[in-house]
């Protein structure tokens, strides 16, 4: 049979949505190995074990593209795609949820209901949930995720999962200089012994080319490119929700995919947030899409306050700011309440539009 994921692959490059990298040619043979061993049945109709994939290398390199074309592609009807951080933070209130269960509440939610440890009851409801898991962009900078993960992807993997991830660092540089490495080393261990490791090289950032090729700053006649760039960088990939829990709140962006987000003004700068907030949003995606940016001025100068924070936040993260607004840095806020001050986000906001500032590598 041939193999979906080439098949998909190969369209892609013939319509000219994809563009020749001899670079990704490897990784569409793993993917399609993993496609291959995940149609196979076992001995006696047992379901068999599976090598996953854990795929590597710098920005816009086509990782996340081709980890969701093989998702869409796979022939496992039990599958789940998420970003990482979104698959972790349902982690943490599934085991929040059996600690503070009863016996009743726990067999509702996770079919069982004794034992102190709620690891293997977490993973065991995951795993009839999904067969195949896809993350994008695994990191690990939390010691509460780095303290679980070696537990709880031992618990996964004795279930049968089979695991499909995409991350900027290589298995060995995850959590590097974290607060008690040690303990989580096994789950490197584990990593390379049930995924096969593929770097995925590459002199172009594709990501950047399509960011280079446009304009990160639009005006409000220019919502078609604005829109269009943003289908360029998301891909096929359906926009979810996410969730960030910033000091016992929680802030929602309903548009996003990845490491990508998208949001209007209004929501994050007609809302009471803060600097955490806007940090919290930094650190989370590489690129913010905001549009519908007013002209700022005495009538909003709270919203130009928080907007200027946002920014802050965006540079000092060296997150990408791709904006719809109704008029130029420069003119966008006049006169009133910190208009003077709001110079230097002027200057900010064109040197986050400049080629050096955009090609840099985050931290």
């Amino acid at each position: 049979m041939p193999s979906r994921i080439r098949t998909a692959y190969e369209e892609r490059l013939a319509d000219g949505r994809l563009t020749p990298d001899p670079s990704q040619r490897p990784v569409v043979d793993a993917l399609a190995r993993v496609e291959r061993d995940l149609g196979r049945r076992g001995l006696f109709g047992r379901v068999p074990e599976v090598r996953g994939l854990y795929l590597w290398g710098p920005p816009g390199r086509g990782k996340s593209l081709l980890m969701d074309l093989f998702c869409a592609c796979a022939p496992e009807p039990r599958k789940t795609r998420a970003h990482f951080h979104v698959f972790m933070a349902r982690v943490h209130g599934l085991i929040r949820q059996w600690r503070e269960g009863d016996a009743a509440e726990r067999k509702r939610v996770f079919g069982q209901a004794k034992g102190d440890d709620p690891i293997r009851p977490t993973a065991e409801l995951i795993a009839s949930e999904a067969r195949l898991l896809c993350f994008d962009e695994l990191q690990v900078t939390d010691i509460g995720d780095a303290m679980i993960l070696g537990r709880l992807f031992e618990a996964l993997f004795d279930n049968k999962v089979v695991l499909v991830v995409t991350s900027n660092r290589a298995p060995d540089q995850l959590y590097l200089n974290g607060i008690n490495r040690q303990l989580f080393l096994p789950f490197i261990d584990m990593i390379r012994e049930r995924c096969e490791v593929v770097e995925v090289g590459g002199a172009r950032d594709w990501r950047l080319d399509r960011i280079m090729g446009g304009r990160v700053w639009h005006g409000p006649d220019e919502q078609a490119a604005f829109d269009l760039l943003w289908t360029a960088l998301k891909g096929e990939q359906d926009e979810a929700p996410t969730t960030l829990h910033v000091q016992g709140r929680e802030v929602t962006l309903e548009r996003t995919d990845g490491g990508l987000a998208r949001a209007t003004f209004a929501e994050l700068c007609a809302r009471p947030l803060g600097a955490q907030d806007y940090l919290a949003i930094a650190e989370r995606f590489h690129t913010l899409f905001l549009e519908d940016v007013p002209v700022l001025g005495p009538h909003n100068h709270h919203e130009a306050r928080r907007f200027v924070t946002l920014v802050d936040a965006l540079y000092e993260a060296g997150t990408r700011l791709v904006a719809l607004a109704a008029a130029r840095p420069e003119a966008l806020y006049r006169e009133g309440v910190g208009a003077f001050e709001f110079e230097r986000t002027v200057s900010r906001l064109h040197e986050m539009a400049g080629a050096d500032w955009l090609a840099r590598e985050r931290a």
